[in-house]
């Protein structure tokens, strides 16, 4: 089975022998990408040569042979181009790392001029003396003199079999086995003749860096990076433990990505979704989606789920169920920030989005978080004063979500008027599997919602006084699922400052009165999100329909 970048390779060749004069490659891994491009010069029958303004003109062993130092200037090498393929010496296709700085601006425009009369001549001159361009550039942007001339790819990531790869090229590259050491010194045992280590056969080095089951481990941990970042991360497992780790790998992975600032890698909540208090119909839909990840779900036929989309009333659960939902099927949680992406130069926001999105498909299945995505997408209107930034990306995110892709998507909002108004168009059905109405929650939530808080601070909800819990109930009517929860560390001061001990009801009774909810201070705002949710969306909490809890005995709440 071809990897992502064979395939694109062989679309290269393609273009070659085709004739296309002008590739342009985006990538910023320029020695991965300029194997295979060498791979498809040969296919296509040319002679791949590499130019940077440092070397010059170098053939695929990196040698100048009949190209001298002069090369290294861009118009003398543009020049040779010409001549060879006038001379009729060979077919050649030039792989240049550094052009673009040097055909920009009034500066550029004699180099510039040179390389748009070889596109145009290129294309015309006999086959046994056919030449092509390959421009590998870490930017898209080509000037608008060579726009007609030049054909764009943008060069994918390592996908999971070209990680295997690297992976077994790292492991390849240990010695078979680990050295004899002096138990004394603590050093390798050296050789008498030839002053080298020993090798201990009872230590294969090779075998015990990644035994079955920890090679596939390792593989997933590094989907979604580059191939060099993928090797760095290897190889510090290597050096640290003397074996592949996946878990130090994700921990690799996990600052890698963090640092491109594009991306948020986040850390799902350990409870799972026994996290989340409440919200039954949300957590039965969602389980009922993960089943669509198994191998009998792929032999029926199951699409993989696309996700869902979370409005409604802020501090009700929304982030903490995407969180619940990357523990609970498996998989990374990844922060996509729209708003942070967008940058000072022309063109450099829907690169960053671009870029993103290219390691979220390289990541493969994970749980995408776009938090908050009303604020992000507000300009997305035609008179925003953003230059048309945010449309642009609005446009490339909602082409995204339409091809497939095994991230499954969870976009939260808070104002949910806002989308309908500025970008009704992500809200459309094919987008999300189902969009679901985070309402406050009721009363049986409300003591799910405080079990699952009490838990995160290594208490119980059977710990306090039974007979009590209706009083809590009430004192907490209209509260959000954050202001309940924010309820245990104030009842946990109190009964600190009071002798260290056990929190009791009343005191997150007391708490609870000296708050005042967020639905008191926006009862119309959260009416207006009610009235848009009943039309439109789902409710993610089943209707509430149980006996009076003062009734129940034991806290136990039963569905009548």
């Amino acid at each position: 089975m071809k990897t992502k970048s064979e395939e694109v390779a062989a679309d290269v060749a393609f273009l070659l022998r085709a004739r296309n004069p002008l590739i342009w490659i985006v990538t910023k891994e320029e020695p991965r990408v300029e194997k295979y491009l060498k791979e498809a010069a040969i296919a296509a029958g040319y002679i791949p040569r590499s130019w940077d303004c440092g070397r010059g003109v170098v053939d695929v062993k990196g040698e100048q042979n009949e190209f001298g130092p002069e090369t290294m200037d861009i118009g003398e090498t543009l020049k040779v181009i010409r001549s060879r393929a006038e001379a009729k010496s060979d077919r050649g296709a030039w792989i240049m790392r550094d052009l673009p700085p040097w055909i920009v601006g009034p500066g550029g425009m004699v180099t510039c001029r040179q390389v748009r009369n070889l596109a145009l001549d290129l294309p015309g001159m006999p086959r046994d003396a056919a030449q092509a361009l390959i421009v590998i550039s870490p930017s898209g942007d080509v000037p608008a003199e060579l726009g007609n001339h030049a054909t764009v790819i943008e060069w994918p990531m390592p996908d999971r079999n070209e990680v295997a790869a690297l992976l077994d090229a790292q492991i390849n590259s240990l010695p078979e086995f680990e050295n004899k050491v002096d138990p004394d010194t603590g050093k390798p045992i050296l050789d008498a003749a030839t002053r080298m280590p020993i090798p201990d056969p009872t230590k294969p080095m090779r075998a015990l860096a990644a035994p079955n089951g920890v090679r596939d481990a390792a593989i997933d941990a590094a989907t979604g990076l580059s191939g060099e970042e993928a090797q760095a991360c290897y190889a510090k497992s290597l050096v640290q433990l003397r074996k592949i780790d996946p878990i130090a790998v994700t921990k690799e992975k996990k600052r890698v990505i963090s640092k491109s600032g594009v991306l948020e890698w986040m850390d799902p909540l350990p409870d799972g979704i026994d996290g989340v208090g409440g919200l039954e119909v949300l957590k039965a839909w969602a389980l009922e989606r993960k089943l669509a990840y198994s191998a009998k779900a792929r032999a029926y036929g199951l699409p993989p789920p696309k996700g869902c989309f979370l409005g409604g009333i802020p501090g009700c659960g929304k982030t903490l169920t995407a969180k619940a939902l990357a523990s609970a099927f498996g998989c990374p949680l990844i922060k996509l920030d729209l708003g942070a992406l967008k940058g000072k130069f022309v063109g450099e926001s829907e690169a960053n989005l671009r870029k993103a999105l290219r390691t979220i498909e390289a990541i493969g299945r994970c749980v995408l978080l776009i938090d908050e995505v009303e604020k992000a997408l507000a300009g997305a209107t035609g008179g925003a004063a953003d230059g048309g930034v945010s449309s642009d990306q609005l446009g490339a995110l909602l082409q995204w979500m339409n091809e497939p892709h095994e991230a499954f998507v969870i976009a939260t909002a808070n104002d949910l008027d806002s989308i309908t108004t500025n970008a009704p168009e992500f809200l459309r059905k094919g987008r999300f599997d189902e969009l679901f109405f985070v309402d406050l929650p009721n009363k049986r939530e409300r003591l799910e919602v405080l079990r699952a808080a009490l838990k995160a601070k290594g208490r119980k909800l059977d710990d306090l006084d039974q007979d009590d819990l209706p009083l809590i109930v009430a004192a907490t009517d209209k509260f959000t699922g954050s202001e309940i929860a924010e309820l245990v560390p104030s009842a946990m001061f109190a009964a600190f400052a009071d002798g260290e001990r056990p929190i009791k009801v009343a005191d997150l009774v007391k708490c609870a009165k000296a708050t005042t909810p967020l639905a008191q201070t926006a009862e119309a705002k959260i009416k207006k999100l009610k009235e848009w949710a009943e039309k439109r969306a789902r409710f993610a909490s089943a209707p509430e329909n149980v006996v009076e809890l003062a009734a129940v005995s034991g806290g136990r709440a039963l569905d009548l």
